[in-house]
């Protein structure tokens, strides 16, 4: 069958779905995940044909697709800063305002020297992503990262070794001193990161069926009266395990903004800023200690 009379099946069958553009994504990444075809080839070549067997992974994934389930756990892998990451129901699929709060942290004058042995913790690493992606850019970096959930930890785990870099893994609650107090009780650290569960209750109408249906509400959901729980916990957690002058870089709520911001300043924290992403929404805060 020709590449194009297949990519013509998937929007017949998935358009009024996802949407023209988004289907044209899912054929070409079908087209480099299997068969390891760039889409420019088919720009080269009309005639470019695929043969039976391989096929039949691409009707595989047709149907799970029409299931609304995320392409990258079909897939089982993601691409992060450049990084080839696992990602399985477990775990946050990374997206690209978490790539933006990456490039911030390693672009600050807080992280300017490839050679300096940095203490970083990640509370709340999911897939590792930040961790490992700042790992790579910071190899002499001592990196920590922590996580409440024993199966995101085991990605976590498989995409620092397939990655090669070394990471210090822990088990624990960040709500919950007892888990980690003794782990951390002598160490403090340059910088401190995280990206929490922040996504009210009452936004749920506001995401996709793909998301709701498949990814983990342990590391999506807090609950509508008390959305900052985790923002608490952690600037509290940094105000006294921060270096002086060490930063502390928060993910957040693009409704929720100003409010962790003021977390923030009345803890006490300088050149506290709220940076939109590249979709025009506040998601990323920083603080120094």
């Amino acid at each position: 069958m020709k590449a194009l009379d297949l990519k013509a099946i998937f929007h017949k069958e998935l358009d009024n779905i996802y949407g023209k553009e988004e289907v044209a994504s899912f054929f070409f990444l079908c087209l480099e995940h299997y068969l390891d075809v760039a889409r420019i080839q088919l720009q080269l070549d009309s005639e470019y044909t695929i043969d039976k067997l391989e096929i039949e992974q691409f009707f595989t994934t047709l149907e799970t697709l029409k299931q609304q389930k995320p392409i990258q756990y079909i897939f089982g892998e993601t691409e992060f800063y450049g990084l080839k990451l696992k990602v399985s129901e477990d775990v946050l699929i990374p997206r690209q305002e978490t790539e933006e709060l990456v490039d911030w942290m390693i672009r600050s004058a807080a992280l300017n020297s490839v050679d300096k042995s940095y203490n970083i913790l990640d509370i709340g690493t999911g897939s590792g992503c930040i961790a490992i992606s700042l790992a790579k850019k910071l190899p002499k970096a001592n990196i920590y990262a922590l996580d409440v959930s024993h199966k995101a930890l085991e990605v976590a785990k498989y995409n620092a070794e397939n990655n090669n870099v070394d990471i210090t893994f822990l088990e624990a609650d960040i709500l919950d001193s007892r888990t980690w107090n003794s782990e951390f009780k002598d160490l403090e650290f340059d910088v401190i990161v995280s990206n929490p569960p922040y996504v009210r209750n009452l936004e749920k109408v506001e995401i996709q069926s793909n998301v709701l249906d498949n990814e983990p509400h342990l590391a999506l959901f807090v609950d509508d009266d008390n959305p900052l729980i985790f923002y608490k916990a952690i600037t509290e957690f940094a105000v006294n395990n921060l270096k002086q002058k060490g930063q502390l870089y928060f993910e957040i709520n693009q409704y929720l903004g100003n409010e962790t911001k003021q977390l923030l300043i009345d803890a006490n924290f300088d050149n506290v800023e709220l940076r939109e992403d590249l979709n025009g929404n506040h998601r990323m805060l920083k603080g120094i200690n």
